[in-house]
């Protein structure tokens, strides 16, 4: 069942009180992780996502995460099984010895860290909410790490409001890598992707996927514009 950011969001408030009155979401927290609000200029992580549910800090086309649990194994590992009740999918990145393997392949555009967690598995229609902290309102870019089979869009609201309009994100797909598999796994980084005007104080930032889908979503990196 599609759900509409506008059943969570309504009123936006003026500065010192930019989250809206009813957003029941709150910062991400586990024993690793206070739960606090991502601060801005900073990496803001995808998977940090608000803890809240479905239809409150994220919606997602089924209730399973096909990461977390599933495609790597329930074993009591942090990463193995980080979020693994909840909807979004999510997972990490997986370096091995033998070079060509994994999310170290030589395909890559950018080398990503490894154990760098991230939103996967995504579908158009879907979106997450991630409560960050800006330091001074005024205009942001961010860079975007992210893996793309096929090409797509995603835009970011701010308070419940569009802030960006679709945000093309180019392809990783690479004719060359024989292995059909890994083309999900191409890490690239989208600088100055996006640009976005943030009041000062706790902002909600929601992440769509409008067209495609697809598409491995690590982390946005945010810097004062100038």
């Amino acid at each position: 069942m599609a759900v509409s950011a506008a059943m969570v969001f309504a009123t936006v408030f003026a500065h010192g009180a930019n989250v809206p009155k009813d957003y029941k979401g709150t910062p991400y927290g586990d024993n690793k992780h206070k739960g606090v609000a991502q601060s801005v200029p900073g990496r803001v992580e995808c998977a940090y996502y608000d803890r809240g549910g479905e239809g409150v800090a994220y919606h997602d086309t089924d209730a399973k995460n096909h990461g977390s649990g599933e495609l790597n194994p329930a074993n009591g590992t942090y990463l193995n099984e980080f979020r693994m009740g909840e909807g979004v999918d999510t997972s990490y990145t997986k370096f091995h010895r033998m070079p060509d393997l994994f999310d170290d392949n030589s395909y890559n555009k950018v080398q990503p860290p490894a154990d760098q967690l991230y939103v996967g598995w995504t579908e158009p229609g879907e979106w997450f909410r991630i409560t960050v902290d800006v330091a001074h309102a005024g205009l942001y870019s961010a860079d975007l790490l992210y893996t793309s089979n096929r090409g797509g869009s995603i835009s970011l609201d701010v308070n419940g409001k569009d802030a960006t309009g679709p945000l093309a994100i180019e392809s990783t797909y690479d004719v060359a890598d024989p292995i059909a598999w890994r083309q999900w796994h191409h890490w690239n980084l989208a600088k100055g992707l996006v640009k976005v005007r943030l009041p000062a104080g706790k902002t909600v930032l929601t992440v769509h996927i409008l067209t495609q889908g697809q598409m491995n979503l690590a982390y946005f990196d945010f810097k004062e514009a100038h």
